[in-house]
């Protein structure tokens, strides 16, 4: 069983519900989160869940973490999203220098966003990379702090660089967010407040120390037990416990409505011409 103690995420998150849910309208109409949610969310640091101790986050166990994002999904779908993304975007700071780490994740108010990958490429240079293409689904872009991008890389001798099973490497390059052009085209029937936004960047220059790829566990500079876990594990368990959120949200007002409707007299029942 879980830590429902006040002090626990999950207790937190679930003390957010009735700003959340008062904000749910506003958040689909404007297709981002309110102000009021986001200075809610950072001051109960349910953000920085799965973030690294080292740039201080608070590194919790997976159970408490799938926890706390249900409760936020089971007020507001968008809002358990932009948690889930963000965090799962922090289980990359092991793989960055820690400097580098404590840059981008360290700020109390810090998130980051991005888009899967694509067939984009980056070009290395002395010191870092020349980046130029177009992402999409960049959840939480309206209010991030720093962007990321995912691709391949091309050599100085016009060469694609390859990874230790002879396969083009994925390297992320890492950006103040504001370095990104945002574009805008996120308008869906659901989880409109999550801002999942495609993005641009051209001719952008990445120094090094933003950079890393995932693809070998040897290269974590983090020892805890948390990222010992494959990261799509706990990328899945996450976007998991937002549809559970929302399931367990939609029965709930269900089961309300079904318990204050009045049933019609048969009298008042439609007849069959």
């Amino acid at each position: 069983m879980n830590d429902f103690s006040p002090e626990s995420p999950v207790a937190r998150a679930r003390d957010l519900a009735p700003l959340i849910a008062a904000e749910a309208g506003a958040i689909e109409r404007s297709r981002r989160l309110t102000q009021p949610v986001l200075e809610e969310l950072h001051a109960a640091r349910l953000f920085r869940m799965l973030y690294p101790r080292a740039v201080g986050g608070d590194e919790i166990e997976p159970a408490a973490y799938i926890d706390a994002v249900g409760e936020l999904a089971r007020a507001d779908g968008s809002v358990g999203w932009c948690v889930s993304i963000a965090n799962s975007i922090g289980l990359f700071a092991p793989y960055l220098e820690r400097e580098a780490a404590r840059t981008v994740f360290g700020p109390s108010r810090a998130t980051c966003a991005w888009g899967p990958p694509n067939e984009c490429r980056g070009v290395a240079v002395p010191g870092g990379y020349r980046v130029t293409g177009r992402w999409d689904f960049a959840s939480g872009c309206r209010h991030s702090s720093w962007m990321g991008a995912h691709g391949t890389v091309v050599e100085p001798d016009g060469s694609l660089r390859l990874n230790q099973l002879g396969r083009p490497t994925v390297l992320t390059w890492l950006f103040p967010a504001e370095r990104a052009q945002l574009l805008d085209n996120w308008d869906p029937i659901g989880l409109r407040g999550t801002a999942s936004e495609s993005y641009m960047v051209e001719d952008l220059f990445v120094p090094e120390e933003f950079t890393g790829t995932r693809e070998d566990p040897t290269l974590r500079r983090e020892p805890g037990p948390l990222y010992a876990f494959p990261q799509q594990t706990l990328y899945s368990v996450g976007i998991a416990a937002v549809a559970l959120g929302i399931a367990r949200g939609m029965l709930e007002a269900f089961i309300e409505l079904a318990l204050r409707k009045t049933r019609a007299a048969p009298g008042d029942w439609p007849t069959m011409r």
